[in-house]
């Protein structure tokens, strides 16, 4: 979406878009405009993502073009993107917001901010629900007796009542039906004139066709001496288009959920020490540097760094890690996380839309507000949809009306072909299903940048993962300890004691797995370290050498052959073998390898039963990358690769046919992750902005992999069975609501009845979405040992 060349990308909030084809009326204003690059503007959140050139317009002038509209446009900032002013209702300067912020304000808040207001696009569509909910309620009330005083309603019930008043039956339903034309529907003429006051057309525009027509047609019948009209139908067609879209909107607030309940995590108020005393302020007062006091049961309220005490933290509403986490001085805690156990005492590092929250929450919203590629082509298809059926609706008219139906029949049949073919199902079949599978993932950690990133992961059949830090955890740990006589514990005591002096990767592990053991290092004299080789040392009066071959040699050690057999069977193997000497004797070998993450194998067998081949990229030697590859299952090992080389190889499986995942740390991976197809950043933690990556892990668990991709499948199985069902409705309803089959079956659809017919196949999509919240994913390692 976003184009070559200098530009800023801003998010408005726009209030209104009623239809999911309204978006489009947005879409055609703002490209029109000078310095307006791109837009997407998506009717289920009520945002328009805009690109533009800001040397060339502002976001003040993009909100009024799009009040112009007709719509109001609210502002909300989000990170990294120049906050959106609040643009002034048609009301008057006076008139509020959702949000209580008068118009002409500048709000500029973070994600946490609007918390308290159960966040704007929410507030906004229950706004909109409600109103819809009014409208409806009128006009079935006024509905009904219209109904009975009408034609069909005497034929119905078989007998007629006198209309009040000594009224005529036609211009008594017509004084019931004004306010069903001027308030119920006054929705849909305004959202027509907004349509092709931007050169386009939308649903807006053939709903109010199609009620405006019955109900002028029947107007001048009245007023030209009475006969047969159809209030009734312009009336019902009113009542249950309002019905279908209340519902249907009720079912778009649901599909939001997962952003109200991460707007909702952050505690409003903060426990801030000042000048030594505890002061309750509201979180959005706490500033970088602030000392938190953090008490047991307590939400964090902002990221920061442990000062004082030591307590067990929930972070599992964050990062999807299901198992509290100890914390101590020195570590970094996540705001919203739960302290659980002890008092803490936090500085704060990162405050309002830095933290990680409102990172997450504006991922969030940025992969919803976006448009897959088939939602595109979808948006397309509804253009071209209103375009035939009013096309198709005027042609019934004249066709009916040439073959002598007379001109109320032949409008009946013009009318219902309108109503039936609006193409909201097609406007709402893939943004709601990207809502909720977007919202799926957020729950899981599973953090998706575009709904272009979730597409593509559906497709996915090829995971290509960086082996150290993604399958490993990135750091040694000891795999054998062979002692060549005597005791193994006295001598694991000799050798942690030597090792606990050196700050070498292997030798902390070394010193990691004598504790776990329950050894306690020896004292010791004369430490001496050698770069390149090991270390020594004299320990309870025993001289002892750690280290490699080059310094046994250099301290003339001699190793028997049985020992020095077992460590060259250890090295082919892909282990780092370490020698010990005491006293110019060869003793022990130590070996060390980098471990496995404890579900990497269940992450590999996983993507296997979902036909995913796994290849495992690594730098080093093919027995090293081996040893890790039989231990985890995997397919494919591609050992030795450069850093700057592994873009290339993953370029040569997409020119082998593969659709190719890269699986990474974000970092040292960036140049992998941007050539994949799509590019998964593991074990982000806190520092979700990785730009490279299309998919974002907060935890450091491959097993997150196969969710990802199985939250896209769910997902595009959704969007084709609404695009499916969208586009089989019109072509199976379009011949009948023409009356095609009138003349052999007398087959023929009301008016009213097409309205229901349509409004019911929008709630059906919107409903299918919905359900993509029960698609089944594998539960965290830690539920399942439980």
């Amino acid at each position: 979406m976003r184009p070559n060349g200098p530009s800023t990308t801003a998010v408005l909030d726009v209030q209104g878009l009623h239809w999911a084809t309204s978006a489009s009326v947005v879409e055609s204003a703002l490209l029109r405009r000078p310095g307006v690059l791109a837009v997407q503007a998506n009717a289920v959140n009520q945002t328009a993502t805009v690109v533009f050139d800001p040397t060339t317009t502002s976001i003040a002038e993009m909100a009024k073009w799009v009040r112009d509209c007709g719509f109001h446009c609210a502002g909300r900032s989000v990170p990294d993107h120049i906050c959106e002013p609040m643009s002034e209702p048609p009301g008057g300067p006076e008139e509020h917001d959702a949000g209580g912020q008068h118009a002409h304000e500048t709000v500029e808040r973070a994600p946490q901010d609007v918390m308290g207001h159960g966040g704007h696009g929410g507030m906004s569509m229950d706004a909109m629900a409600r109103d819809m909910r009014n409208r409806f309620l009128v006009a079935l009330a006024l509905s009904i007796p219209i109904m009975l005083w009408s034609p069909m309603g005497r034929d119905m019930l078989g007998f007629s009542v006198p209309a009040p008043f000594g009224l005529r039956d036609d211009v008594f339903t017509f004084v019931l039906s004004l306010p069903v034309v001027f308030y119920s529907a006054w929705i849909f003429f305004e959202g027509a004139w907004r349509a092709l006051r931007a050169r386009t057309l939308d649903m807006m525009v053939l709903v109010a066709v199609a009620v405006g027509a019955g109900w002028i047609y029947s107007v001048a019948v009245t007023f030209s001496g009475g006969g047969d009209v159809f209030y009734e139908a312009a009336s019902m067609l009113t009542t249950f288009v309002l019905l279908g879209h209340w519902f249907e909107m009720r079912a778009r607030g649901g599909a939001n959920e997962a952003i109200r309940t991460l707007l909702e995590l952050a505690p409003p108020t903060a426990v801030v020490i000042r000048d030594g005393e505890p002061v309750e302020v509201l979180t959005a007062e706490v500033v970088t540097g602030d000392l938190l006091l953090i008490r047991p049961g307590a939400k964090i309220p902002v990221d920061g760094s442990v000062e004082e005490g030591s307590s067990e933290v929930d972070e599992s509403m964050v990062t999807g890690e299901s198992l509290p986490v100890s914390k101590a001085p020195g570590d970094n805690v996540i705001g919203a996380s739960i302290n659980t156990t002890g008092t803490l005492r936090v500085r704060a590092t990162k405050v309002g839309s830095d933290t990680a929250l409102a990172q997450i929450v504006a991922m969030v919203q940025e992969a919803q507000n976006s448009k897959a590629p088939g939602q595109r082509l979808a948006d397309r298809a509804a253009f071209w949809l209103v375009l035939v059926a009013l096309i198709g609706g005027t042609a019934t008219f004249l066709v009916w009306w040439a073959v002598g139906a007379g001109v109320q029949a032949a409008l009946l049949f013009a009318i219902t072909v309108v109503v039936i073919t609006c193409p909201d199902a097609l406007g709402l079949a893939t943004p709601t299903a990207i809502m909720v599978g977007t919202g799926l993932g957020a729950k899981r950690g599973v953090l998706f940048k575009n709904a272009t990133a979730l597409e593509t992961s559906a497709r996915v059949d090829t995971v290509v993962m960086d082996k150290t830090g993604t399958l490993t955890k990135g750091e040694p740990e000891v795999t054998d300890f062979i002692a060549e006589g005597g005791s193994d514990d006295e001598l694991l005591a000799l050798v942690a004691a030597v090792e606990l002096e050196s700050e070498h990767p292997l030798a902390a592990a070394i010193v990691r797995y004598a504790s776990e053991h329950g050894i306690t290092a020896a004292s010791l004299t004369e430490f001496r370290n050698v770069p390149g080789q090991g270390a020594t040392a004299t320990v309870a009066g025993r001289r002892v050498a750690v280290g490699n071959r080059k310094m046994m040699v250099e301290e003339q050690v001699d190793f028997p052959a049985a020992l020095m057999s077992r460590r060259d069977e250890l090295a082919s193997s892909g282990r780092t073998a370490v020698l010990v000497a005491v006293d110019g004797r060869g003793v022990g070998v130590i070996a060390l390898a980098d471990a496995a993450r404890e579900t990497s194998a269940e992450a590999v067998r996983t993507l296997h039963d979902m036909g995913v081949q796994v290849v495992m990229l690594s730098g080093d030697n093919q027995a090293t990358a081996a040893r890790i590859a039989d231990q985890l299952g995997i397919d494919t090992v591609i050992a030795e690769v450069l850093p700057g080389d592994k873009a290339t190889k993953v370029a040569d499986l997409q020119q082998q046919g593969r659709k190719a995942a890269m699986v990474g740390d974000g970092v040292n991976d960036a140049p992998a992750l941007a050539q994949a197809d799509l590019g998964v950043a593991i074990g982000a933690g806190t520092d979700v902005a990785i730009e490279t990556a299309d998919v974002v892990l907060m935890r450091s668990d491959p097993l997150d992999v196969p969710i990802a991709l199985r939250i896209g499948r769910g997902t595009l199985r959704k969007m084709r069975q609404n695009l499916g069902w969208a586009v089989g409705y019109n072509v199976i309803a379009l011949p009948i609501a023409a009356g095609v089959f009138e003349p052999a079956f007398g087959l023929v659809l009301r008016p009213e009845i097409a309205a229901l017919s349509m409004s019911g196949s929008s709630l059906i999509v919107a409903v299918n979405a919905l359900m993509l919240k029960r698609l089944k994913l594998p539960a965290p390692p830690s539920e399942n040992a439980a």
